[in-house]
């Protein structure tokens, strides 16, 4: 029987799906619409993060969800092992992918007019690879080793330490050089690379600040309001480069942080963790397919204006198609009408003297 905690849970955990599944297959609609998308190295990493969160979507979310439904084990152990593997793969390979997006924003800052003979579409592709083969070596030792299966704290198919408890300390060693190599050094590298760039783009807005205000010292005319209003400007755009970083690097940690700990805790606590919290670290977890989109792609302009066009054309279209089946109706209407004039004999007049 499911008790009220479960059912938050499940109900959060469909929202994410639904959520994730819907955000995730519009930059993917961006992405094959617009060639401008397709033409950038970011698109690639891009790309490869919305693939990663899609998977998620549709294998791992909704047997967490059946279990906790279920409040047991969601399909056969093969199965289960099999999701167990893309779990491991798909959250690894999404935490270099956004690292790799880190450097990669980080040299375009940096070095503004070398950027595209540092960073070219076969670098990107050679990242990528990198990824897949990093994720791929994790999850394929893990599934060969059996430890994969279904963890109740968590109520998915996911790295499993009461199956593991044979290996003991080798078992350990891989869940802290997993969660070492994959979210801790991601986050390194996203706190050093955002860093950077805050730093740069912190510059550059203190020298426009500067300029700015030379001018408005020249223009001793100027009115006071247009005065505050251009320095308003000068202090919304610092917050914008602020703002815009703390998002990419605290998603990340309040989504991945929780559950990484609970990992680690898990291996060195021998008393049982509650099951909610073990539930809720994996939902935050889960988040962050839902959430990418939003961070990486679709409140950028190139995704907002892809996603109007096509908005627009939709629209459009089913503006045309209404407006031409009134029209068609109106059409068989009149003829149905016309027709039935037609249909009407006149009355024959008797000739006189009958």
């Amino acid at each position: 029987m499911m008790d009220a905690a479960d059912i938050v849970a499940s109900v959060l955990v469909l929202g994410i799906i639904v959520v994730s599944l819907l955000s995730n297959v519009v930059v993917l609609i961006c992405f094959m619409y617009n060639p401008e998308i397709r033409k950038q190295v970011p698109g690639l990493f891009i790309l490869n993060l919305t693939f990663c969160n899609l998977l998620l979507s549709v294998s791992n979310m909704p047997l967490t969800l059946i279990g906790l439904i279920t409040t047991g084990h969601p399909g056969g152990s093969g199965f289960c092992q099999i999701v167990g593997f893309l779990d491991t793969f798909l959250t690894t390979n999404s935490m270099l992918t956004m690292a790799a997006l880190s450097i990669d924003r980080w040299v375009a800052v940096v070095f503004p007019l070398s950027y595209h003979s540092r960073i070219r579409h076969r670098d990107a592709v050679i990242a990528l690879g990198y990824t897949w083969i990093h994720s791929l070596c994790f999850s394929t030792v893990a599934t060969c080793r059996s430890w994969v299966g279904y963890n109740h704290l968590y109520a998915s198919c996911t790295l499993c330490s009461v199956r593991a408890k044979g290996a003991g300390t080798q078992f350990i060693i891989f869940t802290v050089v997993l969660h070492s190599l994959t979210f801790l050094l991601t986050l390194i590298v996203l706190c050093v690379t955002y860093l950077k760039v805050l730093k740069v783009a912190r510059f550059h807005c203190k020298r426009i600040d500067v300029i700015t205000m030379q001018t408005l010292v020249l223009l001793v005319d100027i009115h006071p309001s247009v005065r505050q209003k251009c320095l308003d400007e000068q202090k919304r755009r610092r917050q914008r480069a602020t703002k815009k970083i703390s998002t990419f690097i605290g998603t990340f940690m309040v989504c991945f942080t929780p559950y990484v700990i609970t990992r680690i805790v898990e291996l060195f606590i021998p008393g049982p963790i509650n099951s909610h919290w073990g539930v809720l670290s994996k939902c935050l977890a889960y988040t962050k397919a839902a959430s990418d989109p939003f961070v990486y792609s679709l409140l950028r302009h190139q995704y907002r204006k892809t996603c109007s066009l096509l908005a627009n054309k939709v629209l459009k279209r089913s503006t045309f198609n209404s407006s031409s089946l009134r029209i068609e109706n109106n059409a068989r209407r009149s003829d149905n009408s016309s027709n039935a004039t037609n249909n009407v004999q006149p009355p024959t007049e008797k000739p006189l003297g009958q």
